[in-house]
């Protein structure tokens, strides 16, 4: 089997890492919320060496993300855990967590179920880093947003670009503080928290 390849997260690792750096620099796991094709985990893995990255994701993702942990062979990287937002999470509890392009193609109950799972599995003082577009005063940040915002729709309607408002009070509830909103490239986000309750 060829190894996943998405081009997206090429060419949004070195920005995202920039990020990670500085805002897990005070942790020890990290747990990857929808490890997706598995490039992300291999890249911040080796450069976050201090780290143990713990990937996640439906059990239909996890034979693309082992081949990218078997070409890669790294100590502080760990194998993926079956983890759907609707069931409890396979975890106690974590300093940080990341995900990225995850709250927009799935349900407005489905991103409650994450907050949620993140109330419930990350430390006080732990950090939290979403990385994704978001619309701010129900405007969208650029056109190509509007364009991809619809073209998710298409596929289900559930799915969509969410409100930041939304996204803050889904995350206040959790005691989850906004410290950081990073723009990204391609129209993106990084939003960092820190629980705190």
């Amino acid at each position: 089997m060829l190894l996943p390849f998405s081009q997206a997260c090429e060419n949004n690792k070195t920005p995202i890492l920039k990020v990670l750096k500085e805002s897990f620099s005070q942790c020890h796991e990290i747990l990857e919320v929808g490890s997706g094709t598995g490039q992300h985990a291999v890249h911040f893995a080796k450069e976050l060496h201090y780290l143990t990255w713990q990937t996640s994701d439906l059990i239909e993702n996890h034979q693309g993300i082992n081949l990218w942990i078997d070409k890669n062979k790294l100590d502080n990287l760990k194998r993926p855990l079956i983890l759907d937002f609707s069931q409890d999470w396979p975890v106690e509890t974590v300093d940080g967590i990341f995900t990225a392009n995850t709250l927009h193609i799935v349900s407005n109950a489905l991103v409650e179920s994450f907050f949620k799972g993140v109330g419930r599995h990350l430390e006080n003082n732990g950090i939290l880093c979403i990385y994704g577009p978001f619309k701010y005063g129900g405007e969208y940040t650029s056109p190509s947003n509007a364009e991809f915002d619809l073209w998710l729709k298409n596929i289900d309607s559930n799915r969509g670009i969410r409100d930041i408002e939304s996204i803050l009070s889904l995350a206040k509830k959790e005691g989850l503080l906004l410290v950081n909103d990073f723009d990204m490239p391609a129209n993106n986000q990084l939003l960092v928290f820190k629980k705190s309750v």
